[in-house]
């Protein structure tokens, strides 16, 4: 016994709370608790354990099933309906020990079941199980909030960052366009492939900071999930891309799109990417014809949209959707390697999936679910 004290004394000691009508059981079961370290309080109905539960939430409650005017059961179900109280771990305590009993009371919510007559090793066990489980969860949620605080900040300074070095950058990769394309003095070939190399790094950092400043806003705290009619979201992009619309004169169909759960701008911003890639990737001797359908799902919709453009070499495929990536073939069309990132971020914000399928030369069809 004397080992078994030394091992309980390690232990985490912790606030209990004892339901029971009968002041025996309540009695072994709070000297048990009380020699180990652990503070003890009672109530002698259920009304009075729910009623101490919600006045001082406790970190254990050991309840009794068999009580007058509201049993156990009742008690604990009662209990996980409150925010104080429904994640306290609630053990049941009863002489009831077959398989249906128990099945009811983890039904209620209870973790655990402790039968009567009670062996204080068993008692011990299942309530220091219990106290390191809880102490695990709070330590994890303390964790979990000073990791969405950093987070917070560091989209906050990656934002800020990028927008104060936005300046300086154009003015780098305006001067050296200019030095590139001035014509009065020819420049040295070294000093000419030097200020090229300037003006390509200048691009390619600018793309990264769009990225980012891409990213922060999509992270962004401040958006609501709700529902979003793509009908009226696809028009809304038509307007802040009719310049390209306009000029590349597709066929556009979108016939009778769903209502889904999410985040407008996002969405916004996913259409109008994956609308904007077909018009910049369009095959030159064929209109382009751009087709989006919507269908339902078990518990989620699987969108396409279909072009009839250059397409993507098969090779290629798993690779569309990182970031910066842009293919051998399409290195003469201006592009960031952005645009399809971001599509699979806004996608895998709202839970849902994306991916392409095309053959080279014929067109593309990307797939993406959302939420219903």
């Amino acid at each position: 016994m004397d080992n078994l004290d030394e091992y309980w004394s390690s232990e985490l000691k912790g606030e209990i709370l004892i339901g029971d009508d009968t002041p025996d059981n309540i009695r072994v079961l709070s000297s048990m608790l009380i020699d180990q370290g652990h503070e003890v309080r009672k109530a002698l109905n259920g009304e009075r354990t729910i009623a101490s539960a919600l006045s001082d939430p406790p970190d254990i409650i050991l309840l009794d099933v068999v009580m007058p005017d509201m049993n156990g059961y009742d008690v604990c179900q009662h209990l996980k309906s409150q925010v104080l109280t429904r994640n306290i771990p609630v053990l049941f305590i009863s002489a009831l020990d077959n398989v249906f009993d128990k099945l009811k009371g983890f039904d209620a919510g209870g973790v655990d079941y402790i039968t009567k007559p009670f062996q204080e090793i068993e008692v011990m066990a299942r309530v220091n199980t219990q106290l390191r489980i809880r102490n695990l969860q709070e330590r994890l949620i303390k964790q979990n909030d000073l990791l969405e605080q950093s987070n917070r900040q560091l989209e906050g300074f990656a934002h800020t960052l990028s927008h104060d070095l936005q300046q300086p950058l154009q003015s780098i990769i305006g001067f050296s366009k200019l030095l590139l394309n001035q014509t009065a003095t020819p420049l040295d070939a070294q000093v000419y492939e030097y200020i090229q190399r300037v003006h390509g790094a200048g691009n390619r950092m600018q793309q990264f900071i769009e990225y980012l400043l891409s990213s922060a806003h999509l992270n962004g705290i401040n958006q609501f999930c709700q529902d979003v009619d793509c009908n009226l979201l696809i028009n809304q992009v038509r307007q802040d891309l009719q310049f390209d619309l306009t000029k590349n004169s597709p066929h556009l169909d979108y016939l009778s799109l769903p209502t889904v759960k999410g985040y407008p701008i996002q969405l916004t911003q996913l259409f109008q990417n994956l609308i904007s890639n077909a018009l910049k990737y369009k095959h030159p001797e064929r209109v382009l014809q751009l087709t989006i359908t919507a269908t339902l799902k078990t518990d989620h919709y699987l969108f396409t949209i279909q072009d009839n453009g250059i397409g993507i070499k098969s090779e290629n495929l798993h690779s569309v959707f990182q970031l910066f990536y842009r293919a051998d073939e399409v290195q003469t069309i201006s592009g960031s390697g952005i645009g399809l990132a971001i599509c699979k971020k806004i996608v895998e914000n709202h839970q849902g999936t994306i991916w392409a399928e095309s053959e080279w030369g014929n067109g593309t069809t990307v797939f993406f679910t959302l939420a219903v």
